[in-house]
């Protein structure tokens, strides 16, 4: 078996041998449907045992292991069957071709599948390679926050779109659904692991949910709602339970959260309303290590959601990057800063990523100085409008609703992920100078310009869920990559920024 590599890093921090392996099945945001989200995730120290691979989102997935495994097969294959160099170095393959080879990875090896939203680019692959289950010992796993599940069951795995493959409401069993708790659940792990439950043999999950813009809620002729009163995740008035309380499912399957507070019955206004759309974050732990890595699924910057979910989850991987353990991040970034804000519809650019990676770093140094709740003075924004533009900063506000209504803050998980407590996010009135006013707390780069090492040194940044234009010229990653690497210098932060490539492994 070939010696897995190591990082090519000089320093101290990258001379640590890598504890993930990732595969990133599908880089992009379509509109080709080959390549859309897909993303294999390992402990090194499993050797490719049964059960020991986590698929995060599955927009792309039993397509991509065969795409690869054709590629490298035989050429890469040594006398004892083994994969010999390639992105599934180190696996033994049992068959002769890559399509059995590829069925065996989809059945045996991969663990659980974990699913940050249920937009069709992130769950396709699911529904079309499900069936193939039915020669394995068991049902596959799908583990999701229950509005994402809800949604999956109700509007795909329903016998109309799609057979229900699952083990509930009379379904064939193929799928069996595990409903995460957001922020983690407390009664599971102890010390750092505490909250994290089983992605796969050596790895651990959590999951936080980030905001993944704002559509139209439709009234609901039937039930006489708008879909659903109240979010399973966006728990928006104190009497309403937060998503860590419930498990089940609610019948309609939504996965918004409404813009207003929610009433406690159901409402006559047939008029549509702005809602939020969920997505997540999960940390995934190598247990053997303690090493942590984050997935997103699709998010937008809070400073153009002025929900503050992000700001939450750089929160709590703050000391993990402080104290060396969280090494990679991987997340989208759609489109590159020539768009407008109001055509994000929900995704990332580079202004927008830098800042965010900006409030982070902030973050970071506040765990290095011990100063974890002082309120930073307000500064102009790091990305400023040029005369004359159109553009909008990272700071820019969106228009606010016209109702007049008021979102209520969250639950925090500060509760569940073991991190000094930081104060939580107040009500956003975006007028009234409190914490959601400055979403973005205007980070200082210059308080860290020399500091050794720079906040987010050693990290490392994918960029995933790039959309593709599919013309003559550059990919439009190459300008993407550019801008996010000037900006990034220009703010201090010290990460490193790549697009990973479909037919390399990573090793982190």
């Amino acid at each position: 078996m070939s010696q897995i590599p190591l990082n090519t890093k000089t320093d101290a921090k990258a001379a640590k041998k890598p504890a993930f392996h990732v595969i990133v099945l599908g880089p992009t945001g379509g509109p080709r449907e080959d390549s859309v989200t897909g993303i294999l995730v390992r402990s090194t120290a499993t050797n490719w045992a049964p059960e020991s691979v986590v698929a995060v989102d599955a927009g792309t997935l039993l397509a991509g292991i065969i795409r690869l495994l054709e590629r490298y097969m035989p050429d890469c294959t040594n006398d004892e069957g083994v994969m010999t160099s390639g992105p599934f170095q180190g696996l033994e393959l049992p068959n002769k071709t890559p399509q059995a080879n590829g069925a065996h990875v989809f059945r045996e090896l991969i663990g659980n599948v974990l699913i940050t939203h249920p937009h069709l680019d992130h769950i396709a692959g699911l529904a079309i390679n499900t069936p193939i289950l039915e020669a394995g010992n068991g049902p596959k796993s799908v583990a999701a926050l229950p509005s994402v599940l809800s949604a999956i069951k109700n509007h795909m795995f329903n016998d109309i779109i799609w057979p229900n493959l699952s083990d509930e409401d009379g379904g064939a069993g193929l799928l069996t659904y595990q409903r995460l708790v957001e922020g983690g659940n407390p009664r599971f792990g102890r010390g750092d692991s505490r909250g994290y439950v089983r992605a796969c043999t050596g790895l651990l999950t959590k999951c936080l949910s980030v905001s993944h813009g704002r559509c139209k809620q439709r009234y609901h002729p039937e039930s006489g709602t708008h879909h659903r009163i109240g979010s399973t995740v966006f728990a928006e008035h104190q009497l309403m339970l937060p998503s860590r309380a419930i498990s089940v499912d609610h019948t309609d399957g939504s996965f918004y959260s409404p813009a207003r507070s929610p009433r406690l019955f159901p409402s006559t206004n047939k008029e549509p309303v702005m809602a939020t759309v969920e997505s997540s974050a999960f940390f995934l732990r190598d247990h053997r290590t303690g090493d942590e890595i984050i997935v997103f699924g699709d998010v937008e910057p809070d400073s153009v959601a002025q929900e503050g979910h992000n700001k939450l989850v750089w929160e709590a991987a703050a000391p993990k990057i402080a104290n060396g353990k969280l090494r990679a991040i991987f997340i989208e970034c759609s489109y590159n800063d020539s768009i407008d804000d109001k055509y994000l519809y929900g995704h990332m650019c580079p202004r927008h990523l830098v800042a965010e990676l900006s409030v982070l770093a902030t973050k970071v140094m506040n765990v290095r100085n011990g100063n974890f709740g002082e309120k930073k003075r307000k500064r102009d924004s790091i990305f400023p409008v040029e005369a004359g533009s159109e553009q909008v900063s990272p700071r820019s506000k969106r228009t606010q609703s016209t109702s007049g209504d008021r979102l209520e803050p969250r639950s925090h998980p500060a509760d569940y992920f073991e991190i000094p407590q930081i104060p939580k996010v107040g009500g956003p009135d975006f007028g009234d100078g409190g914490d959601h006013a400055d979403v973005l707390e205007s980070p200082d780069p210059e308080s860290w310009v020399d500091t050794k090492p720079l906040p987010l040194e050693g990290l490392k940044v994918y960029i995933i869920h790039i959309k593709e234009h599919l013309t003559d010229g550059p990919p439009p990653g190459e300008q993407i990559l550019k801008e996010l690497k000037e900006h990034g210098e220009r703010v201090h932060l010290g990460c490193e920024f790549f697009i990973p490539s479909p037919v390399e492994g990573i090793w982190i």
